[in-house]
């Protein structure tokens, strides 16, 4: 698999940051974050050691439908959907239609590696 980079950046940031690619005058690079958080508490959040653990159910386990990852986990369905669908958006998991409509989750990435500025606040361009 892969490692995802991430960053954190504010909305007022990351808005900068996409309207100056939009008018061409920043490119995007090669090992620039692809996905960004808006906090280290949401970035914590969606990659709390109880999500981790269910990635790694995910990869172990290889559950046909969302229905068996519920028993594999004691979750219920709803609650793994919405925190699988959360996880989609940021790209660590894949959800896909299978076979009479099921749902099954994919994960992307084995790593993330968070790129996160300390001292100064990141610069649009």
């Amino acid at each position: 698999m892969t490692t995802l980079k991430v960053g954190i950046a504010s909305y007022d940031e990351m808005k900068a940051r996409t309207m100056a690619i939009a008018r061409g005058e920043r490119r995007v690079a090669a090992d620039e974050p692809k996905v960004w958080f808006t906090s280290t508490e949401s970035f914590a959040k969606v990659l709390s050691a109880g999500n981790r653990e269910l990635l790694r159910i995910i990869v172990e386990k290889a559950p046909g439908s969302l229905d068996e990852l519920a028993r594999i986990t004691g979750k219920a369905k709803s609650n793994l959907s919405r925190t699988l669908r959360t996880m989609e958006g940021y790209g660590l998991v894949r959800l896909e239609r299978g076979e009479r409509g099921r749902i099954t989750a994919k994960v992307m990435h084995d790593r993330v590696e968070l790129d996160l500025a300390l001292t100064l606040s990141r610069k649009a361009s």
